[in-house]
């Protein structure tokens, strides 16, 4: 069986990606199945939601770059989809579900592929591999906004950056 050499223009790409996973599972370790519901008010997202939303974005921004016709525009139905999430582990499982999807989907992609711009209204004419960027971006402000919940139910998230 023949194994398929990873474009060194894409391998950073995934080491961006591979990075902002980790950072996000350090920040949000300290938060446990029974805070799954938690939520500051009732119309923000739970903890089980954030995560799952951060890994619904991951899934949005991969598969729309390299859709004929871009990004879904289907916020409403986005969010639907993210509310109905209840469990942290669940939520959990769909984002490391994500992270491998998205990691094996650029180990098959040439940098001259990233290098094509993506369609659409949302981020039309940038590169594919701008999409990593923004996934590092969003992930981060959500790993942000689950540190506060975090502390407002009395933890203290890890620095992420360490050991």
């Amino acid at each position: 069986m023949e194994t398929k050499t990873i474009d060194a223009r894409v391998e950073p790409m995934i080491g961006e990606l591979t990075t902002a996973g980790k950072f996000f599972a350090k920040t949000t370790e300290c938060l446990e199945e029974k805070d799954s519901s938690f939520a500051p008010s009732p119309e923000m997202f739970t903890v089980a939601q954030h995560v799952a939303h951060v890994a619904q974005a991951i899934d949005w921004f991969v598969e729309g770059a390299f859709r004929p016709e871009g990004m879904s525009t289907d916020f409403e139905g986005s969010e639907r989809a993210v509310r109905r999430v209840t469990s942290l582990s669940e939520a959990r499982a769909w984002l490391d579900r994500s992270l491998a999807s998205a990691t094996k989907r650029l180990q098959a992609t040439s940098g001259a592929e990233m290098d094509k711009p993506i369609a659409g209204p949302i981020m039309g004419g940038m590169p594919r591999s701008a999409m990593i960027s923004a996934i590092t971006d969003h992930t981060a402000h959500h790993r942000g906004t689950l540190a506060v919940y975090a502390r407002l139910r009395g933890k203290v998230p890890a620095m992420p950056y360490g050991e």
